[in-house]
């Protein structure tokens, strides 16, 4: 009986540490870099971030912030916002995004609404973006699923690292 017991409670602690193992789910939670954006359909194309990447995106339990220098160069300098013209500020401002806001996420999908950001339109009421993602180790990648107004034609995909 006691040598029953024993492989018993030895099988149980097996298995109870596999399912403690399986159950553990990655957690999306940290800070990321996007290293690559691949964007489809027409002109499709794949950027790799130069370095120093300049983004961020941090996400919390519920929350998320993100920002980041969609340029494909350096921006220009705007000195005096004053006396630059409209194409100076566009050149300069025009490339930059900065948005924060909720998320949650259901199954293999995030979806992300924006209580601030550079873009009125995104704070709109019933204003969100979905993406399908993936999580292997420190890499994230997201897909563009739909928006507010419907299914994303041609789909940008962000790869990201996670940097803490």
């Amino acid at each position: 009986m006691k040598k029953s017991f024993s492989v018993a409670l030895a099988v149980g602690l097996l298995v109870g540490q596999t399912l403690v193992g399986q159950s553990k789910m990655e957690s999306i939670q940290g800070v990321w870099q996007v290293v690559e954006v691949t964007i489809a359909g027409p002109g499709a194309r794949t950027i790799r971030i130069r370095e120093p990447r300049p983004n961020l995106t941090i996400l919390t339990r519920r929350h998320y912030c993100q920002i980041h220098d969609d340029a494909e160069s350096p921006r220009p300098v705007v000195a005096d916002v004053q006396k630059a013209s409209a194409d100076e500020l566009r050149a300069a401002w025009g490339p930059f995004t900065g948005e924060a806001g909720t998320y949650e996420v259901t199954g293999n999908a995030i979806t992300m609404r924006s209580l601030v950001a550079k873009n009125p339109a995104a704070m709109t009421p019933g204003a969100f973006v979905s993406y399908t993602y993936t999580l292997d180790g420190d890499i994230l990648r997201v897909t563009e699923l739909r928006n507010q107004e419907g299914p994303f034609a041609n789909p940008v995909t962000i790869t990201a690292v996670r940097i803490e």
